[in-house]
């Protein structure tokens, strides 16, 4: 056999193949052996008519299809290897010669991974931008920190008001009929929280425990219940109890209750304050790997095969799919409630598939100009750590994953060796 290669694009090969007549024979004999039993020829019975009888009564192409098909594999296996193919679609096939006693001949284009041109992945103007943390950052998240641990403390000697929250029977009236859904008891609701049609809390500021409220309100023309929606109603209200917001004092007992390591208020706001600088540094560091990735993807030029986006909308779709099932939904009921068909949500995906396939292309190009690749100790590492996030232990990992899972766990710590590359040598 014989093969030739054409480079026809940057994402596009075109083999053509010449292959022996025995090989394309042996395709026949394989043909013949897969169909006889299927064919009736008259004077014989079932499975049992010769190759030749079949040929001269069906035409000498009745095997020549299911022929091709059964050494097609193999033949074109061995010419992506010897020319170092990496196919992402199926073949565009295009038979040129075939028949008993010749030579078959036949050529595929097939699209590839793409070619990416690099444009300048270095020296691109840009660092990090972390935010100070500020006093009033720390006493802002420490407020948060006293309100999560409020309670609400009954009080019988005042008046409701608001950030009250109020215990409360209530009953809906449109003219003098009830409306359904519009009936409540013992529901607990903190006034001022906005939780009602706007007007319903405001009005039952003022009121004692046991008084009996006739609210007015109209329902928002947008309401989703039509029979309801710009109409004016009545909700006749009962207070059951009122509860007063309790806010903890910021002190060293609330310290030890909330924090795990800080015994004093001082200590308690360096703690906060520890907390935000290290999210304002993992916020920056995100903000500027996402900021050099996407300067490298946009300085490059790549033409990717639509194939390779599919395989990523699939991937993707396919992550989406796992999730739902942790929450006991299938992916089509999602589809069904969020009003969309699994085409939609593809489409949806696709920009998304598209940037991640691109800077995926671009990431490799830039590992191969700089010669990066991950040391063994980084690899194990990358195991490591994958290991500790599963709950295994990386040798049991590793035997799971066998020698070609080590392959891909070095290709990820390459890849992140590649960031941190262009990370620091971004400005």
């Amino acid at each position: 056999m014989t093969t030739t290669f054409e480079k026809l694009s940057s994402n596009k090969v075109k083999l053509g193949f010449a292959v022996e007549p025995e090989k394309f024979d042996e395709g026949l004999q394989t043909a013949y052996r897969k169909l006889v039993k299927q064919i009736s020829i008259p004077g014989f019975r079932r499975g049992k008519a010769p190759m030749r009888v079949i040929e001269s009564h069906y035409g000498p192409s009745v095997f020549y299809e299911d022929a091709f098909e059964a050494i097609f594999p193999e033949i074109y296996r061995a010419g992506l290897e010897e020319h170092g193919v990496e196919p992402v679609d199926s073949p565009e096939l295009d038979i040129e010669q075939i028949g008993r006693g010749k030579e078959l001949k036949f050529t595929v284009e097939v699209f590839v991974r793409p070619d990416v041109k690099l444009g300048e992945y270095k020296n691109l103007g840009l660092k990090k931008e972390v935010a100070e943390v500020t006093d009033d950052d720390v006493n802002a998240d420490i407020e948060r920190a006293r309100e999560r641990a409020a309670r609400y403390v009954e009080i019988t000697d005042r008046p409701a008001k608001l950030d009250d929250q109020v215990n409360i029977d209530y009953a809906g009236y449109l003219g003098d009929v009830q409306f359904d859904g519009g009936t409540a008891t013992g529901h607990d609701l903190v006034l001022g929280s906005g939780s009602f049609i706007p007007g319903f809390e405001d009005q039952l500021v003022g009121a004692k425990v046991g008084d009996e409220v006739d609210v007015n309100v109209t329902f928002p023309e947008e309401y989703h219940a039509e029979e309801l929606a710009g109409k004016p109603v009545v909700f006749k209200v009962k207070v059951n109890s009122i509860r007063e917001k309790d806010v903890p004092a910021l002190d060293d007992d609330f310290v030890t209750e909330v924090s795990e390591k800080a015994n004093t208020v001082d200590e308690y706001r360096a703690e906060i304050r520890e907390k935000l600088e290290k999210r304002a540094e993992d916020n920056a560091d995100r903000a500027f790997e996402d900021a050099v990735l996407d300067a490298v993807s946009d300085n490059a030029e790549v033409d990717i095969p639509k194939a390779m986006i599919d395989d990523e909308v699939t991937a993707m779709l396919r992550d989406m799919e796992m999730r739902l099932a942790y929450q006991g939904m299938k992916l089509d009921d999602f589809a069904k409630y969020t009003g969309q068909t699994i085409d939609q949500l593809r489409e949806q995906y696709r920009p998304g598939a598209e940037e991640r396939v691109r800077k995926n292309l671009v990431l490799e190009a830039v590992m191969k100009a700089e010669n990066i690749a991950a040391t063994d100790e980084e690899v194990d590492k990358e195991i490591a750590d994958y290991a500790a996030r599963s709950g295994q232990k990386p040798e049991d990992l590793r035997k799971a994953i066998g020698e070609d899972g080590v392959k891909r766990f070095a290709e990820m710590a390459s890849l992140k060796k590649t960031v941190d590359f262009l990370k620091a040598n971004a400005e």
